[in-house]
């Protein structure tokens, strides 16, 4: 069963409490995730509604990963992980969006999968302030 756009945040621009917005790239808008337990976590969402990669063409396809690269290797050079995990699971939001998870040697859950929405770490204004910059000057 699909869902309906005018039910999901991401076509109704919704989604503030959640996450901040970044960036719009080729076929997708790139999103600082509020709850930081991962450190710089972002989501990449497609541009528009759909629920799976499968439902693209090639071209389509190609051009949502390449905006997922670009992202992750946003991630590194501003956050220097470990390692970036990457979650696509639209089972109860059925917009095609990744989470990507940057994780640390000795952080959360590292060498485990990710929690969705721990709700542990929450910064100030200018704290994500200063993420949004460094991933902008890396995009």
């Amino acid at each position: 069963m699909k869902s309906d756009p005018k039910t999901c945040l991401y076509c109704q621009n919704t989604f503030q409490n959640l996450m901040i917005e970044v960036a719009t790239l080729r076929v997708s808008r790139v999103f600082l995730f509020k709850e930081q337990t991962y450190r710089g976590r972002c989501v990449v969402s497609y541009k528009d509604h759909v629920s799976d990669l499968n439902e693209l063409s090639d071209e389509d396809r190609n051009a949502f990963m390449a905006d997922v690269v670009q992202v992750t290797r946003a991630m590194q050079q501003a956050f220097n992980p470990e390692k970036i995990n990457y979650g696509a699971y639209s089972d109860k939001l059925q917009h095609l969006h990744f989470h990507l998870a940057p994780k640390y040697v000795d952080g959360p859950d590292f060498g485990n999968v990710f929690q969705m929405n721990p709700g542990k770490i929450y910064l100030d204004d200018d704290e994500y302030q200063q993420m949004v910059n460094e991933l902008k000057k890396n995009l």
